[in-house]
């Protein structure tokens, strides 16, 4: 009888088994969870003891914009570092099944954008804090120095697993440098094509991260100075997901078209990017953008940055298409299913014992 094919679930699933049979992928995971659980509890600490020394907020004394926005700092605040450590735990975890260095060098570096964002955390909610304290909006005036030291161990611990991550990316690359080479081959234009997927693959993923960053703070805290630019901001998180799932299925598959329409799309958002940045310095609208000015322009900018790194990284895998590279990228996917369909299809069979030693009739 012909066995079902195992779903991409279970190969998942045993990849995740493989992680913590492994020595440095399973202290590489097991220290981003450790950043994450810290982080997030600090963060959830800063959060509670913010909104129990809050009065009723809803009072006519309260109803200033500028009050109302700072009130929105300190959750939007936690909500995008609750997303970027879940996030960063998917990431490696995707990175670590794929054996994907370059997306695990990703990871360090993007744990370097969450340090310098945790450092603009600390001056941010301090100017928040002190802003709503002058509109006499707490109970509890120690809400700074209560909350003070958690902010500044965020940084502090990003950036010591920061270090930690570093080394442990180098012991992975030279962990999975052979299981590269058996899939790819000792041929190096071949590695070299291998590698520009690989980087394109995880600037895509990164893409994502930066860009609902930067639409959740604009929607939470700035809001839309208009209905109609409040639902097109909203609009453009599923359009994201919809254009990077394009880029990479266009990739793999090597379908040029759908690359050429990608990169039009690119260059439409990276116009988007640098006039949501022209706009955040617009004298008109400097109030509005004033209670997350600082990280909204980090955003702004690293995106800009990887959306030309994309844009230069796309052109060198559409080059790259014709030259066998899409043959083991496929074979690779059907190769793990194999795989994983052989180890339960001869779970059963009971191999006939063969005598360890000769002997003579």
């Amino acid at each position: 009888m012909a066995s079902t094919s195992p779903s991409r679930m279970t190969v998942f699933r045993k990849g995740t088994i493989e992680i913590f049979k492994r020595r440095w992928p399973r202290w590489f995971f097991l220290a981003i969870i450790l950043q994450a659980i810290i982080c997030m509890v600090f963060e959830a600490y800063t959060f509670a003891f913010f909104q129990r020394g809050l009065k009723n907020t809803h009072d006519k004394q309260f109803s200033n914009e500028n009050v109302q926005s700072q009130l929105k700092t300190i959750p939007t605040f936690l909500g995008l570092f609750i997303l970027g450590f879940i996030y960063e735990v998917i990431l490696v975890w995707d990175a670590l099944i794929a054996k994907n260095t370059i997306q695990i060098i990703g990871v360090c570096i993007a744990n370097l954008a969450l340090l310098v964002y945790g450092g603009l955390q600390i001056d941010q909610i301090h100017s928040a804090i002190n802003t709503l304290k002058d509109a006499d909006v707490f109970w509890d005036k120690n809400v700074w120095p209560e909350t003070q030291a958690e902010l500044i161990a965020i940084p502090a611990i990003i950036g010591l697993i920061t270090v930690v991550l570093s080394f442990m990316a180098w012991k992975l690359y030279q962990e999975f440098a052979w299981d590269i080479l058996k899939q790819i081959g000792a041929d190096y234009r071949m590695k070299k094509r291998f590698l520009h997927y690989q980087i394109y693959i995880a600037l895509l993923k990164f893409d994502f991260f930066f860009f609902v960053g930067f639409t959740i703070q604009f929607l939470v805290v700035v809001g839309g100075r208009s209905p109609v630019e409040f639902g097109l901001t909203a609009a453009a998180i599923p359009v994201t997901i919809a254009i990077l799932l394009c880029a990479a299925w266009s990739t793999r598959r090597e379908w040029k078209v759908g690359m050429w329409i990608v990169g039009v799309l690119y260059l439409g958002g990276l116009t988007y990017f640098i006039y949501k940045l022209a706009r955040i310095y617009d004298p008109t609208q400097a109030k509005a953008y004033m209670p997350v000015r600082k990280s909204l322009t980090t955003f702004a900018v690293l995106t800009i940055v990887l959306i030309i790194l994309t844009i230069i990284n796309a052109l060198v895998c559409l080059f790259n298409f014709g030259h066998g590279l899409k043959q083991h990228l496929l074979k690779k996917s059907r190769q793990e299913i194999d795989k994983d369909q052989a180890s339960y299809s001869m779970h059963d069979v009971k191999q006939p014992q063969m005598p360890s030693r000769m002997t003579i009739d």
